[in-house]
């Protein structure tokens, strides 16, 4: 499974600076990328593109489209993927009928194409946001740069995760006060 490197690592710590530093005009700037296509919101490019030089457009758009994401639910855990953050939600929202349909967005996440991926991610960044799910930033950006791969391993470890029975189980930092910052901030 893609672990975050050096650069996906800096990027996340630089989001997270905007944050604590509570910088509302960086973090309205990142979420107007929301619902656009990667790069449609210029407004980002100050916060986002000093942190992409060399990296190829289709791995940009990458660093783009999470910053939106980011700054939609600010919330970080250095732990799990978004299998574990729907696992999570699945928890915390505990009703069967909630279950059945987070099953269904999950289903229909892990089958859509990379060009619909950023649709489905902000569907699933709000529902972390609404339960209060943190999210391990950093390996969703890792993940993006494997998601068209042939063998699916990201969607496969995406399943396991949501699918495994002791996600039933909240992580340690899923049942925590939801902090702004990692474990490695502290």
């Amino acid at each position: 499974m893609p672990k975050p490197g050096d650069r996906e690592t800096q990027f996340v710590a630089h989001l997270q600076r905007l944050q604590e530093r509570e910088d509302r005009g960086a973090l309205a700037a990142l979420r107007r990328g929301l619902g656009k296509p990667p790069g449609g919101a210029p407004e980002m490019f100050p916060y986002v593109i000093p942190h992409t030089q060399g990296l190829s457009a289709w791995r940009e758009d990458h660093f783009l489209l999470v910053a939106a994401l980011f700054a939609l639910h600010p919330v970080s855990t250095p732990e799990g993927n978004i299998g574990d953050t729907f696992a999570d939600v699945r928890r915390r929202r505990g009703a069967a009928e909630a279950e059945d349909s987070l099953e269904k967005r999950f289903v229909a996440l892990l089958n859509c194409h990379g060009d619909d991926l950023p649709n489905h991610l902000r569907h699933t960044v709000a529902l972390a946001r609404t339960a209060e799910v943190p999210v391990n930033w950093g390996r969703l950006l890792a993940d993006l740069g494997a998601w068209d791969h042939p063998g699916r391993y990201v969607q496969r470890d995406w399943a396991r995760s949501y699918w495994r029975p002791h996600t039933r189980e909240a992580r340690p930092e899923a049942d925590a006060e939801p902090s702004n910052t990692t474990a490695q901030d502290a």
